[in-house]
């Protein structure tokens, strides 16, 4: 799959899920710009293969978004692939669920995802070409107790993604969502730790547990979601839209 000549933009491509989908565009021969908040693990995953650069922006802060847009467009050209992966979750019941927890995990799931893409869509409108990818969750798809936050998010990021579906579908432009289960990175990980403390299990039954909602008995690899998001961005997809396309294992239809 060639992307040669094209311009794309990760968010949260220092690590996780969104490097392995810097990785991958940029193996395709895109030119890429990865993003977030932390400079260190951005340079790190920018050294792992040429064509890939990285930028400082807080996906939460709409002006940042455009300056970072500004920058990268002026440099490299202008987007021709977005994908918005940028993303976290805090866990605790609903009841115990404070403001501050609910708008941090709003702003960068959601309202992040949007300021991801907003600025690109007149340029796709104009060029007639555009690929959009949110990197969503079966969190999206389905209930999960104890981050009523991030699915309320990650319902929205469907939502969200359906809408922009409709309205760039006669401009060349594809919006399409990937939701994967639990998956190899550093946010597996801390839901591991916090796992094992609430439960007085050890990280290793955590772990199985997890798993074990896999009916494959397993958990997703960042490369299995880089690779249906390359799918996404190439000529092959161009009829696909508006699709939020689990990568679950047989977990969620």
């Amino acid at each position: 799959m060639a992307l040669t000549g094209q311009h794309a933009l990760v968010t949260g491509g220092g690590s996780g899920i969104g490097a392995a989908i810097a990785l991958a565009l940029a193996e395709a021969g895109a030119t890429v710009t990865i993003c977030g908040r932390r400079r260190a693990p951005l340079e790190e995953t920018a050294a792992r293969q040429s064509g890939i650069h990285a930028e400082t922006a807080d996906v939460t802060d709409r002006d940042a978004m455009l300056d970072l847009y500004q920058r990268a467009e002026a440099a490299r050209g202008p987007f021709a692939i977005v994908v918005a992966n940028a993303g976290g979750a805090q866990s605790a019941p609903a009841e115990k669920i404070t403001p501050q927890m609910w708008s941090e995990t709003l702003a960068l799931n959601l309202t992040g995802a949007f300021y991801s893409v907003q600025p690109a869509l007149a340029g796709m409108r104009e060029r007639g070409f555009g690929r959009i990818v949110f990197v969503a969750s079966t969190a999206g798809l389905r209930p999960a107790a104890y981050v009523a936050p991030y699915v309320a998010a990650k319902h929205g990021v469907i939502g969200l993604m359906r809408a922009l579906a409709l309205e760039t579908v006669k401009h060349g432009i594809t919006v399409n969502a990937v939701c994967p289960t639990y998956t190899e990175t550093p946010m597996l990980d801390r839901a591991v730790e916090r796992i094992a403390a609430v439960t007085k299990r050890d990280a290793a039954e955590a772990r199985a547990a997890l798993a074990a909602r896999n009916p494959q008995g397993r958990f997703i690899t960042p490369e299995e979601v880089a690779g249906t998001v390359l799918w996404l961005c190439g000529e092959t997809s161009a009829g696909i839209t508006g699709q939020a396309i689990a990568i679950s294992g047989g977990e969620t239809w």
